[in-house]
């Protein structure tokens, strides 16, 4: 028999603050919904009036992830994609820009036929077009919404949640991701950020079918039931996601709550059985990894005042795990600011790229940072330290090559330095109009 044609919208909110692990927990319930085997994919809607990640800073925004089809998009679909181990479309990815910008070009192409347009009206209604246009041919779909509840320029899209639960009750969810802190001075979990977040929520006529509780350890059951109680929910329905070892534990650690058979049973549909075997292998062979394996990261995009940003190049990090985890190493990865050896003494740089297994120089833009770079792929080199140069950072190693051993002095990318008299990269034609 053909399979049953069907479609269930999951959404994912959160509270409290961004880099909560909503992208993660997306993930996870995607994967859980596939390895019950529902024909499943992931949307990241981002607020921002950015047609797409593309012309973002990495520290503002994370890592540019690149699809298949040559989309900008949000770090997160990269997450999307390990988890429920496929390629996933541009159209996966949605922003407020692209919203607007089709609104307004259709009311410049007289498609509305004269009327007045409304924000209100229209915009989410080209948020569940968008929607359900990326979710076309699956039987589930889990959609995860950039920022926290509160924030001015997310209303549009929990309007959009609000009229499809209006519409299809019984086939939209609304799943809240919140956090719940333990301040050090009180020693004791606090539950009501998440409290303040699920009456913001009520505000826009929605109330969450079930709440994911993300903290540092697990949530106690006194916790559970304030958060059950603010949310009208079974107490069931608030399910525990502390810090775990590996992010790849999270899908696990959600199935051992029996949140899959809770989630199908709301969305009405019969619970399967589950196939979760190799992804319990990998996490086993992950958790049992020994041998350290250092690599150095030698960037720019990390320094976010006091602080290291380590989103700014995350799927280089993801792949780095699982290439150390595949030999059975435990990967430890150091982040280094080029801005910082760059003006740094040699014994200084020896000091800290010294006993490294290998030394990466990722991608980058612009001169800042370059010295420092091209100091760490010399060091490299003379000291036969295994080395990948990603993008930019190989650029930068034939620059390296071109001043310290072929004796060009000052050689450099045009892109970097213009006036550089041996330009042993050069810029491309249709980059040159914006230097």
């Amino acid at each position: 028999m053909p399979e049953r044609e069907f479609l269930k919208l999951i959404f994912v909110s959160g509270c409290v603050l961004s880099g909560l692990g909503k992208g993660i927990t997306t993930s996870s319930i995607a994967l859980l919904l596939k390895s019950s085997g529902y024909k499943t994919t992931a949307i990241k809607c981002d607020m921002y009036l950015n047609i797409d990640a593309g012309t973002m800073n990495p520290i503002e925004h994370g890592e540019v992830f690149v699809t298949n089809d040559k989309a900008e998009t949000d770090q997160d679909i990269g997450h999307y994609e390990r988890f429920l181990n496929t390629d996933l479309p541009g159209k996966n990815y949605i922003t407020a820009g692209q919203v607007y910008f089709d609104v307004l070009n259709r009311e410049r192409r007289l498609e509305y036929q004269g009327q007045s347009i409304d924000a209100y009206k229209e915009i989410p209604e080209e948020i569940i077009r968008r929607i359900k246009q990326a979710a076309k041919g699956y039987q589930m779909a889990v959609i995860e919404l950039g920022g926290t509840v509160g924030e001015y320029q997310n209303i549009m899209f929990f309007e959009a949640i609000r009229r499809l639960k209006i519409r299809n009750p019984e086939s939209t969810v609304l799943i809240h991701v919140g956090y719940l802190p333990i301040p050090k001075t009180l020693g004791e979990m606090k539950s009501k950020p998440i409290q303040q977040s699920i009456y913001q929520l009520g505000t826009l006529g929605l109330r969450p079918d079930f709440v994911i509780a993300r903290s540092e350890s697990p949530v106690d059951l006194k916790r559970r039931e304030k958060i059950a109680f603010a949310a009208a929910l079974d107490l069931e329905d608030v399910i525990s996601n502390p810090d775990v070892k590996t992010v790849y534990e999270v899908p696990l650690l959600l199935d051992k709550q029996k949140f899959t058979a809770k989630l199908l049973k709301r969305l009405e549909l019969k619970g399967r059985p589950k196939d979760l075997t190799s992804w319990r292998r990998m996490v086993k062979k992950i958790k049992s990894a020994q041998k350290p394996l250092r690599i150095g990261i030698v960037a720019k995009y990390i320094s976010s005042g006091d602080f290291t940003l380590e989103d700014s190049y995350i799927c280089v990090n993801e792949a780095l795990k699982h290439a150390a985890w595949a030999r059975g190493s435990k990967p430890q990865l150091e982040f280094i600011d080029a801005e910082k050896i760059g003006k740094a003494s040699p014994d200084r740089v020896k000091k800290v790229l010294n006993g490294l297994d290998g030394i990466i120089v990722p991608q980058g833009w612009g001169s800042r940072g370059t010295e420092g770079k091209i100091k760490a792929i010399k060091f490299a080199r003379e000291n036969k330290i295994p080395f990948l140069g990603l993008c930019f950072g190989m650029q930068m190693a034939a620059v390296e090559f071109a001043r310290n051993v072929l004796g060009l002095k000052g050689a450099h990318s045009k892109e970097a330095d213009p006036k550089t008299p041996h330009p042993v990269i050069q810029i491309m034609p249709n980059q040159k109009k914006y230097l």
